[in-house]
């Protein structure tokens, strides 16, 4: 059975949520500038960048939460250089303590991890989105991954995920809890996890990101 905890100040507000999740408004926090590349990684992200609710289990180890992109469109761009999670600075508790991150396989459900786990675990001053490098290829043929981040903790001494303010795309934030994968709920609160991707050309491995052109998003 899950437990979650919920944030305060937010019981009145979340009356129809099940009380299994400790949520926290994170309401106006801007996604940082981002990296200018000249024609080699791209960015994958469904969120908008602006942060809403911020959400964490209360038993932490084997809770994860991930998000499912497509390559089909990038040709050869099976190369996962880094994985964009953004980080809570301040809520459940004042630190950072730290999870893992790995990447699995993904078809119309999330399937078995690929690469990782792998510790990540950033010194924040402020929130925002945290790069992880990863360096690694997806196997040939493959068209489609989920990126996916662990709570490791429980609550209070836990990391928080977070979410967007965006309903229009959301259906590829999933999360893993009891054994089982499923896809978040689309109510208020949980919209498009704030996690990404950056993928390069396998054949350019190697071409250093300058300051000419621009990331970009894509999305499906």
């Amino acid at each position: 059975m899950r437990r979650w905890a919920l944030g305060a100040a937010l019981l009145a507000a979340a009356g129809v949520l099940a009380a299994d999740v400790a949520m926290d408004a994170a309401v106006g926090s801007p996604t940082p500038a981002e990296p200018n590349y000249y024609d080699a990684p791209t960015e994958l992200k469904w969120d908008s960048g602006v942060a809403s609710y911020s959400h964490c289990w209360y038993t932490g180890a084997g809770s994860w939460v991930g998000v499912d992109f497509s390559i089909a469109t990038l040709t050869d761009y099976r190369l996962i250089t880094q994985m964009r999670l953004y980080c809570r600075y301040g809520w459940p508790n004042s630190a950072w303590e730290g999870g893992r991150m790995g990447v699995y396989a993904y078809g119309t459900v999330p399937g078995s991890m690929l690469w990782g786990p792998t510790w990540f675990k950033p010194t924040l001053t402020s929130s925002g989105f945290q790069d992880f490098g990863i360096g690694w290829v997806l196997p040939a043929g493959s068209t489609s991954f989920i990126i996916a981040w662990e709570q490791y903790y429980g609550y209070p001494n836990a990391d928080s995920y977070t979410v967007d303010n965006s309903t229009v795309t959301t259906g590829h934030s999933w999360d893993y809890y009891g054994g089982s994968w499923s896809r978040l709920s689309n109510t208020t609160g949980y919209n498009n996890l704030m996690l990404r991707a950056v993928v390069d050309d396998v054949n350019n491995v190697g071409i250093a990101p300058t300051s000419l052109g621009r990331v970009k998003a894509v999305y499906y």
